[in-house]
């Protein structure tokens, strides 16, 4: 007995000690520059978003965020080097819907999305849209499945990518069809934007904002939008549940996590200074230009977003049989 309350009383010592820590950690927090590591090339809509976040955040913190971008391996490479930093608050994640899909996807990476790191806070949802090249034989998205179901194997979708917002979006729509379309995967979204002009593949899901003015040019034909609601960009192209799919929907998302064990009080305080920037009249007029939506969730809410994602695409590459990336 005189063991255990002597070891009750070192613990209750050590937590003593390291509760004001931890306390004074987040309450002198931020001290120095934060870095939010984004795990995509220069230039994006993702990269395009983080970088206006970061800008904003600087005023509210009154510290510098700075951006680094570390691409590779689908996104695994940067999110790996969040998973592994010390969770203090100053190196951030930029997360979207492409690391959740790659909790499945990827057999051997070296963290686990929502044990290695935390959730903090959305930022924004964007369309995609659904396009054919116009000597495809279709009209909407209904003719599209009645044709590739007269056509299996014919049709070629192509994407930036294995994993990426744009395969997934189609491999979703043979889940709900039972359509047979074979992908072509590209190293970047360039190459497939090229070749859906050509004629070299027949269709592709795409970022309503890119796609738009080929859309217009007569380059492409619109069948669908990938979101709950009709695209204030091309507000005459009907969602893809409303033309035919019920309970198709396949946004591009992003928003931002810190590694596990980030103290609390940090991950509340960055969430609620990212609500409010998102919240911002001017900020939701000028994004949704972009064919970007501000999305706001409480931390809670945005946690339980991302285990639904990470489910949703789990149950789609089981029951298509993608073949899993080492």
């Amino acid at each position: 007995m005189p063991n255990l309350r002597h070891i009750a009383g070192t613990l209750a010592l050590a937590l003593a000690l390291i509760m004001p820590a931890v306390a004074a950690s987040a309450d002198n927090y931020p001290s120095r520059p934060i870095k939010i590591i984004v795990p995509f090339g220069a230039g994006g809509p993702t990269d395009v978003f983080t970088r206006a976040i970061a800008e904003e955040l600087q005023k509210s913190l009154h510290t510098a965020v700075v951006q680094e971008n570390r691409p590779g391996a689908g996104t695994t490479i940067g999110t790996e080097v969040v998973a592994k930093a010390a969770p203090d608050g100053y190196t951030l994640l930029m997360v979207s819907g492409t690391q959740t899909v790659n909790e499945t996807l990827y057999s051997h990476k070296q963290y686990h999305l929502m044990k290695d790191l935390v959730p903090i806070a959305p930022l924004i949802e964007s369309d995609l849209v659904l396009v054919v090249n116009p000597k495809v034989p279709v009209k909407s998205v209904k003719e599209l499945i009645s044709y590739a179901k007269a056509n299996p194997g014919k049709l070629n979708f192509g994407s930036s990518g294995p994993g990426s917002n744009y395969h997934m979006a189609a491999e979703l729509l043979k889940h709900l069809t039972g359509i047979d379309i074979v992908h072509v995967p590209y190293r970047g979204s360039t190459g497939m934007r090229t070749d859906i002009i050509s004629g070299q593949i027949q269709m592709l899901f795409d970022a309503v904002p890119t796609m738009a003015p080929m859309i217009k040019g007569g380059m492409v034909r619109a069948l669908g939008t990938t979101g709950t609601a009709r695209s204030p960009i091309l507000p005459d192209v009907p969602t893809i549940a409303e033309a035919g799919v019920p309970g198709f929907q396949a946004t591009l998302w992003v928003g931002f996590m810190a590694p596990a064990g980030t103290p609390k009080p940090i991950v509340d305080l960055l969430n609620r200074e990212i609500t409010k920037i998102v919240s911002r009249p001017e900020m939701k007029a000028a994004w949704e230009k972009l064919g970007a939506t501000p999305v706001t969730m409480s931390q809670p809410q945005f946690t339980s977003f991302m285990q639904a994602q990470i489910d949703k695409w789990a149950q789609v590459i089981q029951a298509n049989h993608i073949k899993l990336t080492n």
